[in-house]
């Protein structure tokens, strides 16, 4: 079982980087062979809104890091996405990402109608948001996050097994023991 696990978080060791290793280290007592892409990290120019990629289904911009990280997409069976919440939405680190492999996820059928590219792939949504709770909720901050996360997902095939969202983290800089256990028991989860 290959997972990709995809940290967009900029604190490398921050909670959604915490829960991200926390999934990783159960993966590998499973036999699972997980590999982690750190997107602040990655080298990739912005989207140019062409729309190329559509018909010719590559990027026409050179090759960087956004390819790159496509292939390790097509290739995982599992995909981890943790991301905090700027604005109520992903942060922009992972936007970039997701606007450069559109093509590499989702296709369109004659009538434009989109098909998915990674039907039967499962796949985990890790959030963080300062915003305290309920109102991380309430106020569709890390809610927010979670729904560009599902839609995107969605469109491309992978089936949501599992979401964790951690609000009030300005209060709460810490991972609980019951978080920790829900990392570890959604990886058990799907790994079955």
């Amino acid at each position: 079982m290959k997972i990709l696990i995809i940290n967009a978080s900029p604190r490398s060791k921050g909670l959604i980087s915490q829960m991200l290793n926390t999934m990783s280290e159960e993966a590998q007592l499973h036999h699972a062979d997980v590999d982690q892409v750190i997107v602040n990290r990655l080298l990739i120019r912005p989207c140019i809104g062409c729309m190329n990629c559509r018909s010719r289904n590559y990027c026409s911009l050179p090759e960087d890091d956004a390819q790159r990280t496509l292939r390790k997409i097509e290739e995982a069976d599992i995909l981890i996405i943790g991301s905090p919440c700027y604005w109520g939405n992903m942060n922009g680190y992972l936007k970039v990402l997701f606007d450069r492999i559109v093509y590499g996820l989702i296709g369109e059928n004659a009538n434009g109608i989109p098909t998915p590219k990674h039907k039967g792939k499962k796949a985990v949504i890790v959030t963080t948001c300062s915003t305290a709770w309920p109102f991380n909720i309430l106020f569709n901050q890390s809610r927010g996050a979670v729904k560009a996360l599902r839609e995107i997902l969605k469109w491309s095939g992978f089936s949501i097994k599992g979401v964790i969202e951690k609000g009030g983290t300005r209060k709460h800089p810490k991972l609980t023991d019951k978080e920790i256990k829900k990392c570890q028991n959604i990886i058990r989860r799907i790994l079955k």
